[in-house]
């Protein structure tokens, strides 16, 4: 089975082709960098780079693949959630792909890839289990019974975590993306610098909230330009504000694990990236006796594999889609949300 992954959601361009459940013949990501100067995807940019690089980037991926597009048997796209503008570049060429090739069509829900993600591992994780999604949209606690079937136990009741450290980076003078950039400067800062809030975590639910830390990172700033500026300390405050963060997100899972007794956490999503959140939660789910999981750094950002894994299981669940299919920009998916 060969599957042809596209995604083209935000500011990557990505092509893949997977053959089988695991084997990446080619998997190519184009990073958008015209956007750093802005502090921010600039959706026109971003719709406009896609039409330019994506069909050079197929060519390239059967090129790196060594086959022709007639030997697929699946075509995989980003439907959202994501910039309109953006997801529509993927979507008529995929649709234009699968018309002219015969092939059937699966369209994929971006939130749901980044857990597939982890499908791709050597050995995946097997259900149950509960997930941590993070990424620049989404914040998420996810009880995963069995691949497909979800329950929502917490999630972010404004920014999502990479939506802070976005912000968060933009206050404090640093270039877009900000999470990199964020964990760059506080690689030499001192995380205990400034108290900075955590957020709900002393609420019993399990939901998140990193408005109000966004906003203690700028009044400090704020206060410190009246002083005479921050560039000073600017690394105590990335650390500082990466520590709050990331302590938040794992007591919230730790605590979502211990609620309904598992014993694996599966993490997905660009914030997975991230260093520090690695390193300790690695040593706090040790000491709790519970698993955690991690994908490699490509496969935590947008990624065409993680749809291409995604279009396949679906594929071999019974379903394929029309030609009708269409691009959504919000929402997460159509998952239950536990009550506790």
């Amino acid at each position: 089975m060969l599957t042809l992954g596209i995604e083209t959601s935000c500011d990557e361009t990505s092509v893949a082709l997977l053959e089988g459940e695991k084997k990446l013949l080619s998997h190519l990501i184009l990073s958008q960098m015209e956007h750093e100067r802005f502090g921010g995807v600039v959706p026109e940019l971003a719709s406009r780079a896609h039409q330019k690089v994506l069909l050079p980037l197929v060519e390239q991926a059967f090129g790196e693949a060594k086959c022709k597009p007639e030997e697929i048997d699946l075509i995989g796209v980003t439907l959202g959630p994501g910039l309109i503008g953006s997801l529509l570049v993927g979507i008529c060429t995929a649709k234009t792909l699968a018309l002219s090739l015969d092939k059937p069509l699966i369209g994929v829900n971006h939130v749901e890839a980044h857990l597939m993600a982890n499908l791709l591992l050597e050995e995946p994780p097997q259900p149950p289990f509960v997930a941590l999604l993070i990424s620049g949209g989404h914040t998420l606690l996810i009880k995963v019974d069995c691949w497909g079937q979800y329950l929502i136990l917490g999630r972010s009741r404004d920014d999502a975590v990479g939506e802070s450290f976005d912000k968060a980076a933009k206050m404090l003078g640093l270039v877009y993306p900000g999470g990199p950039a964020i964990e760059k400067a506080a690689a030499s800062g001192n995380p205990e610098a400034f108290a900075f809030p955590r957020p709900m975590i002393k609420d019993p639910s399990l939901d998140m909230s990193f408005s109000g830390l966004k906003t203690a990172v700028l009044y400090e700033v704020e206060d410190l330009k009246k002083a005479g500026g921050f560039y000073g300390v600017l690394a105590d405050l990335a650390a500082s504000f990466q520590a709050a963060a990331v302590e938040v997100l794992i007591e919230k899972s730790l605590r979502a694990c211990a609620r309904i007794s598992a014993r694996t956490l599966v993490v997905a999503g660009g914030v997975a990236r991230n260093k520090d959140l690695r390193e300790n939660l690695t040593l706090r789910s040790d000491r709790a006796g519970i698993k955690v999981i991690f994908p490699p750094f490509n496969l935590c950002t947008d990624n065409a594999a993680m749809i291409a894994r995604t279009a396949l299981f679906h594929f071999r669940n019974g379903r394929t889609d029309s030609l009708d299919v269409r691009a959504y920009a919000t929402g997460s998916l159509d998952w239950p949300t536990a009550s506790f």
